[in-house]
């Protein structure tokens, strides 16, 4: 998907979304009343962490309600932003910080559901920093000198790796930072393109099943239930479809709550989507899909954006968050 700047202008961005309404019906508040459908195209990253909506899809919790979700995968969340608030999408998943930076730049997003969090459970979160197997990096703060893979840079990867970095009594500053998709970073440690990853599932059981480990927990390191990811849509399309907003929203958190009392569902729904191999799939750490954001976890997210100068001014959660 060709990414656009975050910070495009406001007001251009608003005309766009004031059209992307996109519909099957023949209206698209009112859509599912009738028994029609709508199509809402909504901007994902391939991850474990989306499993809920594809779990939700299979269920019928969107089409009981009137919707039909065309999927689009992108690499982070990052791009989905300006998907979004240029109508590409009507809704995206994002991750937090990916969210707060867009708020700070008064981008007009809007989060609807929650996405996905860390499990509070130390030393078994579902992403972590990861080494090869004959790696000399043992703990985080020996990652200073070295070259780190994160998907996205200045977000939510790097953001929470300064952060293990620091815990551990080292100096994040001196850290090379380099970005590619987390499914080519199993490889990329292999051939020693880089020391170090941020890798959630499915690429943490990737690496370890080659012999490689995890040396911190850097979701956990932030807030122990740390919301990672949420959904959201423009202020603009939430402000003009209330009705759509709130069906996805209740279907959204119907999905997170079956997926998190049904852990061998979320891995059997994996194979969908993802290409990891199935003798993997019982080996991946679920995080968890709590209905709710974590408000003061989001805090905390923020304050390290703001320390390590991700933003121009603090965002303004209340704007944000619903």
């Amino acid at each position: 998907m060709r990414r656009l700047p975050i910070g495009l202008a406001a007001g251009a961005l608003f005309l766009a979304a004031t059209g992307c309404g996109s519909s099957d019906s023949s209206g698209s508040s009112g859509a599912g009343a009738s028994g029609s459908t709508t199509t809402l195209k909504v901007g994902i990253i391939p991850i474990l962490d989306v499993a809920p909506v594809y779990l939700g899809q299979k269920k019928g919790f969107y089409a009981e309600r009137g919707l039909k979700l065309e999927l689009t995968p992108a690499q982070g969340g990052a791009a989905i932003v300006p998907g979004v608030i240029s109508g590409q999408f009507q809704f995206g998943f994002s991750n937090t910080t990916s969210l707060l930076v867009a708020q700070s730049k008064n981008v007009p997003v809007k989060v609807v559901a929650n996405g996905v969090a860390s499990t509070a459970e130390k030393g078994a979160d579902f992403c972590g920093i990861t080494v090869k197997k004959d790696s000399p990096v043992k703990s985080p703060d020996q990652l200073e000198g070295k070259k780190v893979a994160v998907n996205t840079l200045n977000n939510i990867c790097d953001t929470s790796i300064r952060e293990s970095i620091r815990k551990a009594g080292g100096d994040p500053s001196k850290v090379e930072f380099v970005e590619m998709p987390f499914d080519q970073m199993p490889a990329a440690l292999d051939k020693g393109q880089v020391d170090g990853a941020c890798t959630p599932e499915p690429a943490l059981a990737t690496v370890k099943a080659a012999g490689g480990r995890s040396i911190a927990s850097n979701f956990f390191d932030v807030d122990p239930n740390l919301t990672v990811a949420m959904y959201f849509t423009s202020q603009q399309y939430a402000q003009k479809n209330p009705e759509l907003v709130k069906k996805f929203q209740e279907a959204t958190v119907e999905s997170l709550e079956y997926a998190d009392s049904h852990p061998d569902e979320v891995r059997a729904i994996l194979t969908t989507y993802t290409k990891i191999p199935n003798d993997l799939r019982d080996k991946l750490t679920l995080p968890h899909f709590p209905a709710e954001p974590d408000r003061p976890s989001i805090e905390r997210l923020a304050e390290l954006g703001v320390q390590d100068g991700l933003f121009d001014k603090a965002p303004d959660l209340d704007k944000l968050l619903p």
